[in-house]
């Protein structure tokens, strides 16, 4: 239910002072999903107790109840395609605008020794096991794509073999992970499962909210915009190429060779035609 008609069926109950907690919270709810009882209690000047006093009028326990119910709801809806497609923007500035923040945010992270530390990580690995569901599937095939051309021991996980795969890792290999709001149940569930094992774990999501940062502490937080009714792919695909490239780097001579001998396999079949470069690029000799 919306925070709207539970301050709907009290509101001839409301004091003054909750009544500006509710005007704040109507004008902004993710303060009350995502903020503190301290955080709604300074933006409303007041104390403390009168937000749990808010709470109990609108008939929750307590601040936290009220607080899971609303961030249920409010995730939900911001991640529902079956309600987004409802809403529809009829312009691109706002998809625009998120694409733009999500990026620049990518960018000042990739910039990071812990975003380098993460590259190494998965560089020296045995074993490196990319774990996916269908709706995050965008960023972790490039990553597999492209460590594959770099070095031997790379494997993108299928959701219905997830066992069989992760079967054979141990603990000088990595498990990456990549997962979205709202998270699958498998790839959640079998990341526990490998980190409680003792494989090491990296995670890219979207936020410390997200089930799989209790899990590790090499997680990766991507801002996910949306375009239209479904998430954009693009922070994800463009974290997998920043992270490839930075694997290039680390491993050096190691990926030149893994690189010239693919190189070899591929002049030796035929697999691309030669004579049709890309633009701006001149055709191999």
């Amino acid at each position: 239910m919306p925070i709207q008609e539970f301050i709907a069926k009290v509101n001839d109950k409301l004091t003054p002072t909750e009544r500006r907690i509710a005007e704040i919270v109507l004008a902004d709810p993710t303060l009350l999903a995502f903020g503190t009882v301290s955080d709604l209690a300074e933006r409303a000047e007041t104390s403390k107790p009168s937000i749990v006093r808010f709470a109990n009028k609108l008939g929750f326990d307590g601040y936290s109840e009220l607080q899971r119910t609303i961030r249920d709801g409010l995730s939900n809806q911001l991640n529902n395609p079956s309600h987004r497609i409802r809403h529809r923007e009829s312009s691109l500035a706002p998809v625009r605008a998120g694409v733009f923040n999500a990026l620049d945010t990518l960018f000042e992270f990739a910039d990071t020794h812990r975003f380098r530390r993460i590259a190494q990580s998965i560089a020296k690995a045995g074993q490196v096991w990319i774990l996916t569901g269908e709706t995050s599937k965008a960023g972790a095939l490039v990553l597999q794509s492209g460590m594959s051309m770099l070095r031997s021991g790379v494997h993108l996980v299928g959701e219905h073999s997830t066992g069989r795969d992760l079967s054979s890792a141990n603990k000088s290999d990595i498990v990456v992970v990549y997962d979205f709001a709202r998270y699958r149940h498998n790839s959640i569930t079998s990341a526990r499962t490998m980190s409680e094992l003792g494989v090491p774990l990296i995670a890219v999501t979207d936020g410390p909210l997200s089930p799989l940062a209790s899990l590790t502490k090499n997680w990766v937080e991507l801002r996910i915009p949306a375009v239209g009714p479904f998430d954009s792919s693009v922070s994800s695909v463009l974290m997998s190429e920043l992270i490839v490239a930075q694997i290039a780097h680390e491993l050096g001579s190691e990926a030149e060779q893994h690189i010239d001998q693919l190189e070899t396999i591929w002049r030796a079949t035929g697999t691309y035609l030669e004579y049709s470069p890309r633009p701006g690029r001149s055709p191999q000799t």
